[in-house]
């Protein structure tokens, strides 16, 4: 039969009003009785009805993570870095993927709520008025990783992202150092309210300020699977001459190298090309690939910490939190 509160209780010498300040972390108990209940917890394999509890305190110590795309190799390192956090302070996660589809994506966001999980961990590939509104008007704490506002669009979200268009500016930059001036861009369409979109900007900033010309020839949108890289050189190749890639993403860029190499251009000697993210198999591709790294599991532990004070009400250092990017130079640009 298994133990109850009572026999928690019991075993530990205090009061089943104890046991219930400690399982709750109310701060009134002292380290000795603490350890005491923590001890007669353990020894008797006590697990507290989680139901009865949520009703008590309003709280489930649950938290949703919302992701747009679970195959995506680049956001399992931001869920493990927030599931990581979430288990130091004893909270459990809901993972939510939805396809890059906004219906699923609110659908989810409601049976969160339903669930009345604590907070949200929100990523996504565009970050709709409508997914904002929802968010508000569900009164679901929630803090952004990885994704972004479209600028003057603010919310009273906090966030967790790196410089995108600043990112973007060195890469391309860095493909100019290397003597290129036509350089492509394959990536997501501007109008898109995510992060990966913000990159076009640093790329014609770059180009810009280097004295390039833009060229609409050499431009791109589409998403961020390798087939966009391939599809998106194909198209270039029919319009214009390059002499370098900028991808938003490392599966574009390596979608797109090997567009190239079906059009007899060689990586690096005909054409440099650099991703973004810089997920796991960047660094096993053909070639190895220059990419922008983010720090992803970073990104998910911060994001975490954050919410879990937000939940608790605690005062937050900061609420806009842009981490450090850095430049991967590999193989796919000649040196």
């Amino acid at each position: 039969m298994a133990a109850s509160i009572k026999d928690v209780a019991k075993e530990a010498g205090v009061s089943i009003a104890t046991v219930s300040r400690v399982l709750n972390d109310v701060d009134v108990v002292n380290e000795e009785t603490k350890k005491k209940v923590m001890d007669a917890i353990k020894k008797l394999d006590y697990r507290p009805n989680i139901v009865a509890r949520s009703l008590k305190t309003q709280k489930t110590r649950t938290i949703g993570i919302v992701i747009p795309d679970i195959s995506s190799q680049f956001y399992p390192e931001i869920v493990r870095g927030a599931e990581d956090v979430s288990n130091i302070y004893n909270y459990n996660v809901i993972l939510c993927n939805t396809d890059l589809d906004m219906e699923k994506e609110k659908e989810y966001i409601r049976v969160l709520k339903e669930k009345m999980v604590d907070g949200v961990i929100y990523m996504s590939s565009s970050l709709a008025p409508e997914i904002i509104s929802l968010l508000q008007n569900l009164k679901l704490p929630t803090v952004l990783v990885e994704t972004s506002e479209k600028e003057g669009t603010e919310t009273e979200f906090c966030s967790v992202t790196i410089d995108n268009e600043k990112a973007a500016y060195e890469a391309v930059e860095y493909l100019i150092k290397k003597g290129n001036k036509k350089i492509a861009y394959i990536g997501v369409n501007p109008k898109m309210a995510n992060a990966s979109a913000i990159r076009f900007y640093g790329y014609k900033k770059a180009l810009e300020e280097n004295g390039l010309e833009f060229d609409e020839d050499l431009v791109q949108f589409g998403g961020l699977k390798a087939i966009d890289g391939s599809d998106g050189i194909s198209a270039i190749l029919k319009k214009a001459k390059f002499d370098a890639v900028f991808c938003a993403g490392d599966e574009i860029a390596m979608g797109a190298i090997n567009a190239l190499r079906e059009n007899n251009i060689k990586v690096p000697e005909d054409v440099d090309v650099v991703g973004f993210d810089n997920i796991y198999t960047s660094s096993i591709f053909y070639p190895k690939l220059t990419t922008i790294e983010q720090p992803t599991y970073d990104m998910g532990s911060v994001g975490m910490r954050m919410l879990i004070k937000i939940i608790n009400k605690k005062e937050l250092d900061q609420k806009k939190y842009v981490l450090p990017h850095t430049l991967i130079e590999r193989d796919s640009c000649k040196k």
